[in-house]
């Protein structure tokens, strides 16, 4: 193994009752949401359609307690979205999940590493 080789990363999804989720996706699309200040754009960034960040938006709105995206309607230049208070205290306790699993799985994820085969072309 190359010590320039990165360690493999972890996708968490956090799981809740029934079909409810937060994962990297949607954490993505929050933190894009929040950097432009519109879904459509958000998803622009991604690649994804409007249509379905919107419904990925409603989604995540409807899984909590308070709506994690408030938006304001209107036409070009005059609607917008923003993180709710809620909405930042999600997203920031997702990472904290995330760079908790990651920091706590280091040295399994060193050794998993170690096992792997080089890639072809090394």
């Amino acid at each position: 193994m190359a010590d320039t080789d990165p360690l493999p990363r972890l996708w968490l999804r956090v799981r809740f009752d029934g079909a409810d989720f937060i994962g990297p996706g949607k954490a993505e699309l929050l933190e894009r949401i929040a950097a432009t200040g519109s879904i459509a754009a958000a998803a622009r960034d991604m690649g994804m359609s409007y249509k379905r960040a919107w419904s990925i938006t409603e989604a995540l709105n409807a899984m909590f307690d308070q709506a994690l995206v408030d938006t304001a309607r209107g036409g070009r230049g005059k609607g917008g979205a923003v993180l709710s208070p809620r909405g930042m205290a999600v997203l920031a306790a997702y990472r904290a999940v995330e760079a908790a699993a990651s920091a706590g799985a280091k040295d399994a994820l060193v050794q998993l590493q170690s096992w792997r085969r080089p890639a072809k072309g090394d």
